[in-house]
């Protein structure tokens, strides 16, 4: 997905969006950080709290979609967007 945003965000960029691009980039790219960090959690409840900052910047993410989309602030389609980071909201849900 982080290959994803930043690829969006160079297409808003080019679009002179920056503020909403901007922080679409922080929170979509930290998503797989904070898992990648999580995995090297020194107990379950580090790891379990990584897994939710990975879950609330998920959320955060999709926010950032759902208002470039219904802004129209460019016409960038984010649907494709919208479904994959449903898929990872849904999957770090369970933990």
């Amino acid at each position: 997905m982080a290959t994803k945003i930043i690829n969006l965000y160079s297409q808003l960029q080019q679009h002179k969006e920056y503020v909403i691009s901007n922080q679409l980039l922080k929170s979509g790219t930290s998503i797989g950080a904070n898992i990648e960090e999580a995995s090297g959690g020194q107990s379950r409840k580090d790891f379990l709290a990584k897994m939710y900052i990975a879950y609330k910047e998920a959320k955060e993410t999709k926010y950032w979609l759902r208002l470039l989309k219904h802004s129209n602030l460019v016409k960038i389609d984010v649907n494709q967007e919208l479904i994959y980071i449903d898929e990872i909201i849904r999957l770090l849900s369970y933990l």
